[in-house]
């Protein structure tokens, strides 16, 4: 089953988490000095917030899937439809192991199809590798 994705950079940490536990109603399932996320079921939904140096705002969205077998049918759909897939493939990413594929939307919004394969202890990859367009915090420069 497929669950919605959306990653905000916040300014302020502690009142962005007080704020988004009292709209959801529970605390976040994931939560570190600089990221937190909610693993929602109703609205089914990963929704996640982190502070790592870049202006507020949006920062990508994106489909988690639950398998890899389904992230391999969403990124070879999106190439039928002639979309410029970037298969990350592996990657370490806001305290997760995953696996990714990415697009941008004609805004210039990146996009992530996803699986996560497991925790991490670390954020992953620094931004300043990883910067693309939209100013994403996790997604590489797609190609157009």
């Amino acid at each position: 089953m497929k669950r919605f994705h959306v990653h905000l950079s916040v300014g302020d940490f502690e009142k962005s988490v007080h704020f988004y536990n009292a709209l959801f109603g529970v605390p976040p399932t994931v939560q570190h000095e600089d990221y937190a996320k909610w693993m929602l079921e109703d609205p089914r939904v990963n929704f996640a917030i982190s502070q790592r140096g870049h202006a507020p705002g949006l920062d990508h969205l994106g489909v988690q899937v639950d398998s890899e077998q389904e992230l391999q049918a969403a990124t070879g759909a999106q190439r039928e439809a002639g979309l410029a897939v970037l298969d990350e493939g592996a990657t370490i990413c806001c305290y997760a192991q995953s696996e990714k594929g990415w697009v941008q939307d004609p805004q210039g919004i990146a996009w992530e199809s996803f699986v996560t394969l497991g925790e991490s202890t670390t954020y992953g990859v620094e931004r300043i590798a990883r910067t693309n367009a939209s100013g994403g915090c996790c997604a590489p420069a797609a190609p157009r």
